[in-house]
């Protein structure tokens, strides 16, 4: 059993979980309740959702391969997986730091969440 990968997927499920939630709470009722237009509001609605079966699968990936036979396979998915979390968590960073708000990087705290899976990937995959 590969324990990086077991740590990276019980993260990624809290991230999941996070996601799903609070998400749902702080972005997704105030965007369907906002005034945006009909089509934008959907598909921003769509992709909230996208993420939240992404990150659900993500979980799946890395449990499976926190269990499988170490192959290089495996290693490319595990590779895949960690690019996947470390994009999503500089794009996160970019857009934070490109608003010019104070104390940027806690208005959206989502990178946080989202480096640790990335790197606890990596070391597994290392």
């Amino acid at each position: 059993m590969n324990g990086w990968f077991l740590t990276a997927g019980v993260t990624a499920a809290g991230v999941a979980v996070t996601h799903i939630t609070a998400g749902h709470r702080d972005v997704v009722r105030p965007l369907l309740s906002g005034g945006l237009a009909d089509e934008p509001r959907g598909v921003l609605h769509a992709v909230w959702h996208m993420v939240s079966v992404d990150l659900v699968l993500s979980v799946a990936a890395l449990v499976y391969l926190a269990l499988a036979d170490d192959t290089s396979t495996t290693r490319l998915a595990a590779w895949f997986v960690a690019a996947h979390f470390l994009a999503y968590a500089v794009a996160f960073l970019v857009v934070t730091l490109s608003v010019g708000w104070p104390k940027p990087l806690l208005r959206l705290p989502q990178w946080m969440l989202l480096l640790p899976v990335g790197v606890l990937t990596v070391a597994g995959a290392a």
